[in-house]
């Protein structure tokens, strides 16, 4: 399958589940077709990259180690997806990054998940709490950073920062995740 003709395949998925695993599928069972997808998701002012990123995130739900050939590029381009229903879903990849890494079982993701780009994740999860982005990619955010900072000592005091900050403007939803996290940032 070409480019193109993902491309076209993606304007058939919708928002259900069903249909964001059977392409989600498709990439696992040709994972020469990881390369094209990521491709699109880039394409950051086209509405079918929103499309790319969901199948993304299920790929990635379904089979992390599918994106360990491609983390250069997903790592470098994150910071550029702005269309919010394409942010959810890569925000949410990287909380998939992170907890593999972070992971006390071993697995592929700690040996390929390299600084830069933990740091390339780092500046996106901050720009993510920082923008004015929906409550889902503030708490994937919240959760990537907070395991990042236990590597990285400058982050959870800085994340604190932010929290702390933003905590009387925002949802229940990022209050309660925001509380959890300040907790958990003390009691280190």
């Amino acid at each position: 399958m070409t480019k193109a003709e993902l491309y076209k395949e993606l304007n058939y998925v919708n928002h259900s589940r069903d249909m964001r695993l059977k392409y989600a599928h498709l990439i696992i069972d040709n994972p020469e077709l990881v390369a094209p997808l990521l491709d699109i998701l880039f394409e950051v002012d086209d509405k079918i990259s929103c499309r790319a990123a969901w199948v993304l995130e299920f790929m990635c739900g379904e089979h992390l180690n599918a994106i360990i050939p491609h983390l250069d590029t997903f790592t470098q381009n994150i910071s550029i997806v702005h269309l919010d229903p394409a942010v959810r879903p890569v925000a949410k990849i990287c909380e998939y990054l992170t907890k593999a890494y972070y992971s006390k079982t071993d697995n592929a993701i700690k040996s390929a998940l390299s600084e830069n780009h933990r740091e390339n994740i780092v500046a996106a999860c901050f720009d993510w709490m920082i923008n004015d982005e929906k409550i889902a990619p503030k708490a994937y955010s919240m959760n990537s950073l907070y395991l990042l900072g236990t590597e990285y000592d400058w982050i959870h005091p800085e994340l604190a920062i932010i929290l702390e900050r933003d905590y009387e403007m925002q949802s229940s939803g990022f209050k309660a995740r925001a509380k959890h996290i300040l907790k958990k940032i003390k009691n280190r």
